[in-house]
């Protein structure tokens, strides 16, 4: 018998019914929730736990190293320290957090907002807060890590004390480093704080050289502590590839000088230069100059652009123009500028006349000073004309007219067809970035009239690339192949070992040997009686060719230049020197020549190619004197004199016990000896005259009664060359028999 049903268990059986599916649903909630956990979120969960268990920090890779071509480290990386922090050790405490941004930013001399942007990333368990700082900021930090940074009172009651090293860590890092500052800085370009390549080999190889970065994973205990090393996994980093390139360090110092000097001397704005192998395409040298600090790049070196920035007041505007500096003085303009080359551009006219025989070389030409092109007369540079000239005469003189008459004689689609043959429509390929391309008048252009071709013939109208000129100026020099230009000759791994090697690459044979032997002997011809005479250099064969054009967008302003190889009869090197905008002379023949003449004397005695002297010359080559030490004076003036030397005896021994110079330095031909006859003699002093305007046998007379030696640099042999400068300075102070280095030019005033 079933009981009655009541009010009371009607009301019980369904509270138990609502508290089951309560139940149920809240179960069913949790596995589902545990179940989105897992399989939703598990992997942010698992990240995490990971960040707060472990603590990862990147191992900084080297870069490749960058070499000369005797191996002299150009680029290197060098050991340095990373700031770093701890965000997730500073979550729960945030006065220490502001006690650390602001210690940081003091030290490290950054901003609060960018270390604060970096400390409150708590999720985070290492967080680099500055990267590559030197040993003295480093120094600086270890002191601040020792010291005390906040009090804080824990869940017990207990005083609780942190050091900055609770919070702040210093790692190893690296940074890149140039040993010799600005030396070759447009070449090698530098890297930023990102460490990867700005400009130069740095950017066109940044791929390779930059390393593989390493990781180092420490296990870390619920503090936030470090655990033992037994925790601890390292990946080693890899070093970048390295390079050898085909720079000289000697060869592009003494390029470097000579442009710098340039510019001393002539106020130029630019100057720049390179130095080219021409049998391989090889760079030996390559420079523009001002250049700058590649440990310092945002330093602006030129004092001009300096005042002129300080002249600036408006912010905005100012630091416009500060931004232009750096991209102007970080420019490789041997790649990246643009320019007429003048007169320099009649070597490819001639070569292209001579290869299509356009031109006999026994037929004369009459430059009366001028040519009617169309309704255009255009002059030659030399008012009054050269009169009747030979193909090698117009040449040596730089007849314009003459090299119009045979660009016209030639016709659009012959000149066209070398002026395409010699690289003048095509960038040259060289592995360098931000090589331009010039501006020049297309064959379907110049057909619609005259006057393009007419100037084109003699190298105005139209922009090249100084990489463009040398390049062409070398397929003269090598039997006329037009080689592919380089700058890397070998790529390393870490350990040494050879990656790769660049081969010589020939593009094209552009003329036949035999015109570009024509040529190289009527280049040579420019240096010995034509407007390249300030290249003369003795004992060896110099063939070249000056040039001067005016600045298309700013009329008035030149660019003074000179292109030449040597030795003629062998050739080894290419050099071509540009000067932008120098004050004063602007002739190619008086600006750029003389520099050429410095710097290419000088690699070829470093390269060891043997001086061929005329007799002439040999009466003025540099030699060692005599050693006569130990010998009585009588004997030492007798042999000393015999050699063709002036002897000055010093004391009243009869011994000579030192001579100045000494017997393994160079003194001139008709030097001065200094004999020393007493022990301890005090050296005598002398004061260094002026030598500037004068004759060779003028600047002789006055050393020797200075009592002081002088090396000619320019044409001894030549009444027609006057001295116009010297290493040291007027009224200085020497010791008598040092050496004066005076430099002689032409004082023709003959124009190109």
């Amino acid at each position: 018998m079933s009981l009655p049903q009541t009010n009371e268990n009607t009301l019980a059986k369904r509270a138990l019914h609502v508290l089951i599916i309560i139940v149920v649903l809240a179960f069913g909630a949790c596995i589902f929730y545990l179940g989105y956990v897992q399989l939703g979120l598990g992997e942010e969960y698992r990240a995490k736990a990971e960040a707060n268990q472990l603590r990862d920090s990147e191992i900084s890779a080297e870069r490749g190293v960058v070499y000369d071509r005797n191996g002299k480290e150009l680029a290197k990386s060098a050991s340095a320290w990373k700031i770093v922090i701890y965000p997730n050790k500073m979550a729960d405490c945030k006065p220490a957090r502001e006690i650390v941004i602001k210690k940081l930013s003091s030290v490290l001399k950054i901003s609060e907002d960018t270390v604060r942007a970096k400390a409150e990333m708590s999720q985070y368990g290492n967080m680099v807060v500055k990267y590559r700082v030197e040993k003295d900021v480093r120094e600086k930090m270890l002191e601040v890590l020792k010291q005390e940074c906040y009090e804080d009172t824990n869940e017990k009651g207990q005083k609780v004390k942190y050091k900055f090293a609770d919070f702040v860590g210093i790692e190893n890092d690296v940074k890149r480093y140039y040993p010799y500052n600005s030396f070759a800085s447009t070449v090698l370009g530098f890297t930023g704080t990102d460490d990867v390549g700005t400009g130069g080999l740095e950017l066109q190889y940044n791929s390779i050289l930059t390393g593989t970065p390493g990781r180092k994973i420490t296990a870390v205990s619920g503090s936030g502590d470090s655990m033992p090393s037994e925790y601890e996994t390292v990946v080693d980093a890899v070093q970048g590839t390295s390079l050898v390139t085909t720079l000289d360090e000697t060869i592009q110092r003494y390029l470097e000088e000579g442009l710098d000097q340039s510019i001393k001397d002539t106020q130029a704005e630019y100057a720049y230069g390179i130095i080219m192998d021409v049998n391989t395409g090889a760079i030996l040298a390559m420079s523009s100059k001002p250049d700058y600090d590649l440990n310092n790049p945002y330093e602006i070196t030129s004092q001009t652009v300096r005042d002129h920035l300080d002249e600036i007041t408006d912010e905005r505007k100012r630091d416009e123009a500060e931004t232009t500096a750096w991209f102007n003085q970080w420019k490789n303009r041997t790649i990246s500028d643009t320019y007429e080359p003048g007169s320099v551009f009649k070597i490819i006219t001639a070569a292209a006349a001579l290869e299509e025989n356009i031109w006999d070389l026994s037929k004369t030409y009459v430059c009366g000073g001028a040519i009617q092109v169309d309704d255009r007369r255009m002059h030659c540079s030399h008012r009054e004309g050269h009169g009747t000239q030979t193909f090698s005469q117009a040449f040596a003189n730089s007849c314009n007219p003459f090299f119009i008459q045979l660009g016209l004689d030639m016709g659009v689609d012959n000149f066209y067809k070398y002026f395409e043959a010699f690289g003048f429509t095509e960038r040259t390929g060289i592995d360098l970035p931000s090589e331009q391309l010039g501006m020049y008048h297309s064959a379907e252009s110049m057909k619609k009239t005259k006057v393009q071709l007419a100037s084109s013939a003699f190298g105005q109208s139209f922009t090249v690339t100084p990489i463009q000129t040398i390049t062409a100026v070398s397929a003269i020099a090598n039997g006329g192949k037009l080689l592919k230009p380089y700058i890397v000759a070998k790529t390393l791994d870490p350990d040494g070992n050879i990656i790769s090697e660049t081969q010589p690459t020939v593009k094209r044979q552009v003329i036949s040997e035999n015109t570009a032997q024509i040529i190289t002997g009527m280049m040579e011809d420019v240096v010995s009686t034509g407007t390249g005479q300030n290249a003369y250099v003795a004992g060896y064969r110099v063939a070249g060719k000056t040039g001067t054009s005016e600045i298309l967008e700013e009329p008035g302003e030149y660019v003074a230049s000179f292109a030449c190889f040597a030795p003629a009869d062998d050739p080894q090197i290419a050099m071509l020197i540009a000067v932008k905008k120098p004050v004063g002379e602007y002739y190619g023949s008086q600006i750029a020549a003389p520099v050429a003449a410095d710097i290419m004397q000088k690699v070829m005695v470093y390269l060891n190619v043997e001086p061929k002297y005329t007799e002439e010359e040999n009466a003025h080559v540099d030699r060692n004197a005599d050693n006569v030490v130990g010998k009585s004076v009588e004997e030492a003036k007798q042999t000393l004199t015999n050699s063709g030397f002036n002897v000055r005896v010093i004391g009243s021994g009869e011994t000579v016990v030192e001579q100045v110079p000494s017997s393994n330095q160079t003194i001139s031909a008709n030097g001065t000896v200094i004999l020393y006859t007493e022990q301890n003699a005090e050296k005598q002093v002398t004061t260094v005259p002026d030598l500037t305007g004068m004759t060779v046998n003028q600047v002789y007379a006055a050393a020797n009664q200075a009592g002081v030696n002088v090396s000619i640099v320019g044409n001894a042999a030549s009444s027609s060359f006057i001295s116009y400068k010297q290493d040291k300075e007027v009224n200085s102070k020497v010791y008598c028999g040092d050496t004066i280095v005076v430099y002689f030019k032409s004082t023709s005033s003959d124009a190109e």
